[in-house]
């Protein structure tokens, strides 16, 4: 079981306190995509925590994660958050990307965030769990992302070869739910809120939760160039000041005191705010809501873990370390028990 330590933290921690913020408000671009694995800029932004610290956050959609990554690196957007993924590593081998801080995690004790479903023929066929995946074809949106890590992780736990589950990348999260509705492909593992409609409606079926399945993992992470990391250290340090004050927002409405997930509240206006970000009714998002750490704590084990096992299945190449990249400048560090 992951429990999160801080063993590591910047001066600037939550909460920070500047003593100045520029006069005119900086602009800054986020990649992101509407989903609720990435919460804690729209709450910041909502919530004027960008502009209290003297930054105009600009959210720009992405439909997947690796393409974010790209257009960091090129300059196109200024930080990002997202899954991780063999491009984002890749990237980061190449010393374009610094690490700053976690989004959402597979946490367990009541936290969803990613569910295994089938389509209804394999599921009527005898595919009624994910430890029956192996000799079904499995659509992700990208070759690399981590929607395929929790795959291999399932893979691992319980001893079969990820090679025996067919790979069909479909390179959005829209066309992985249509080519499941359809029976097109035989399973997939995607974020639970957008589903489950049509797993209340019997269009895809549970196969099971990833939180209680293989919990304990870093899904997402907020990044910035190197180039801002080593030029634009006033700007990172607080951007991330108004992202930690969102994850803490996202954490008080959602966790009780033991961590576990309980409404509370504030529940009800988070739940609200959520909706507007991801067009998901409040209901649904308070029936899956993924867990977020409220400093956003990096766990450096997991990330070696990750990029064990992208090289291990030749998604890539560079033997990066996570040290590489975590910016400890920036990001406060976690240990996992």
């Amino acid at each position: 079981m992951m429990k999160l330590r801080s063993i590591c933290a910047v001066t600037f921690g939550l909460p920070l306190i500047l003593t100045s913020v520029p006069t005119h408000a900086e602009a800054v671009k986020v990649a992101i995509t509407r989903l609720l694995s990435y919460p804690s800029v729209p709450i910041a932004i909502e919530r004027s925590y960008f502009k209290e610290q003297g930054i105009e956050a600009e959210m720009v959609y992405f439909d997947s994660a690796e393409p974010m990554a790209v257009a960091l690196a090129s300059g196109g957007v200024d930080f990002g958050v997202s899954g991780l993924g063999a491009a984002f590593y890749t990237l980061a081998s190449q010393g374009q990307i610094r690490l700053l801080a976690s989004s959402a995690m597979e946490h367990g004790d009541g936290f969803s965030n990613l569910v295994f479903i089938g389509s209804p023929k394999a599921y009527e066929s005898g595919m009624t769990t994910a430890h029956d995946l192996p000799g079904h074809t499995f659509g992700v949106t990208q070759i690399g992302t981590s929607l395929q890590y929790s795959l291999g992780l399932i893979a691992e736990k319980d001893g079969w070869p990820v090679s025996s589950v067919p790979i069909r990348p479909l390179q959005s999260i829209p066309n992985v739910i249509t080519a499941l509705v359809g029976s097109q492909v035989d399973a997939a593992v995607l974020p639970a809120t957008p589903l489950l409609p049509l797993l209340d409606s019997g269009k895809v079926k549970l196969l099971g939760w990833a939180s209680q399945l293989i919990p304990n993992w870093m899904g997402a992470v907020a990044f910035t160039s190197k180039k801002h990391a080593d030029q634009d250290g006033y700007m990172v340090k607080r951007f991330l000041t108004a992202y930690r004050k969102g994850s803490h927002d996202y954490h008080a409405a959602f966790a009780g005191p033991d961590n576990k997930r309980a409404d509370n509240a504030s529940t009800p206006a988070m739940l609200e705010l959520l909706s507007k970000f991801t067009s998901i009714a409040p209901g649904l998002i308070d029936r899956a809501t993924p867990y977020i750490d409220p400093e956003g704590r990096v766990v450096m084990a997991d990330l070696a873990h990750q990029i064990a096992w992208y090289r291990s299945q030749n998604m890539m190449k560079a033997n990066v370390k996570p040290e590489d990249f975590v910016d400890t400048r920036y990001a406060i560090l976690a240990e996992a028990k």
